[in-house]
């Protein structure tokens, strides 16, 4: 399971209701920030899932609304040295904005108080391995070289069957422990069991797909595919699809059309323009792929495997928002 929780879902400028770029992955312990629009770090403290081991940042491009709100956040992180090291991932451009942003202006005459790591994005590479997930990254059409989008993914595992072990003497113990890790064993009574024996079908882990910024959709097809929460642009609708193209943009329906050719299980739709209301993106998108979201800022869900996701309420947050003091010097 991951969790989704938006922290900013607005286009290229803040509206009354909608923050900057920002998005919160937790998986279990670990916790991930994809892009760090302006505010971000307020949007973290009214989340209540506070600052706390979140400290990999992953980077889609190298606009400044997807990145000015790093420039506050290393600013705190390092003040308040509330976390060890920092690891920032994205593409060249995007890196070399930030090391300038880092270096120039935020640490100018001073070396970082925390070590901060940068690593250049490659799609072909497990970009981080977790204790039972990985992030890949996946390259996306968008104005600029280097555009990332971000695939979260469970590893894939074979449930242990009880009842198959009980009935060839397999006893409790480290002995299935060793099944399920793929190596036969051998019974007190000497029967050689193997784990096909006691393993059932693969069943794949849950899968998002947070696409960032993008031009066209036709070229994310196996990126997206099979997807359970797929995270998408909609700064456009399809009535102004010619305004979208000329500045490398989709629209709603063209997000739509891609989770259903996909096989998307749900779909979010984000960056969403102040030209629009709410109700539009939803009417278009709903025509074509029902299972469809417009999420508001600070909306918080639990991701599954082939199943629709689940609004977590503000109460059952977990709350880490007093990582920092408060008050002034």
């Amino acid at each position: 399971m991951f969790e989704l929780v938006f922290l900013g879902t607005s286009a290229s400028a803040p509206s009354i209701y909608r923050g900057l770029p920002a998005l919160a992955v937790l998986a279990g312990e670990q916790r991930f920030l994809v892009d760090c629009g302006e505010g971000t770090q307020r949007q973290i403290l009214r989340s209540g899932i506070g600052f706390k081991r979140l400290n990999r940042i992953f980077l889609t491009h190298a606009h400044l609304d997807h990145i000015l709100g790093l420039g506050g956040l290393l600013s705190t992180y390092g003040r308040w040295e509330a976390l060890d090291e920092i690891h920032i991932w994205g593409g060249l451009p995007a890196i070399e904005r930030v090391q300038s942003l880092v270096y120039q202006v935020i640490f100018r005459r001073e070396s970082p108080p925390v070590p901060i790591y940068f690593y250049r994005t490659m799609p072909a590479e497990i970009l981080f391995q977790g204790r039972k997930f990985t992030i890949r990254a996946f390259p996306v059409s968008h104005r600029g070289r280097e555009c990332y989008g971000y695939i979260f993914e469970e590893d894939s595992r074979r449930p242990f069957l009880a009842d198959k072990a009980e009935a060839l003497g397999v006893p409790h113990g480290p002995e299935r422990s060793q099944l399920v890790a793929g190596r036969s064993i051998v019974t007190p009574e000497g029967r050689i069991v193997h784990p096909d024996e006691v393993l059932g079908d693969v069943i794949k882990g849950a899968k998002v797909v947070i696409t960032g910024d993008l031009a066209r959709s036709d070229d994310i097809h196996e990126a997206a595919r099979g997807a359970d929460a797929l995270v998408i642009e909609s700064t456009y609708l399809d009535r102004h699809a010619d305004i979208a193209s000329e500045v490398g943009h989709i629209t709603a329906r063209q997000a739509a059309e891609l989770a259903r050719d996909c096989d998307v299980k749900f779909l979010f739709l984000t960056h969403i323009s102040r030209r629009y209301r709410e109700f539009e993106v939803i009417s278009e998108v709903r025509k074509t792929f029902p299972d469809s979201y417009v999420p508001r800022d600070l909306d918080h869900f639990a991701i599954f495997r082939d199943k629709l996701p689940q609004k977590i309420e503000a109460q059952d947050r977990q709350n880490d928002a007093d990582d920092l003091p408060e008050g002034g010097e």
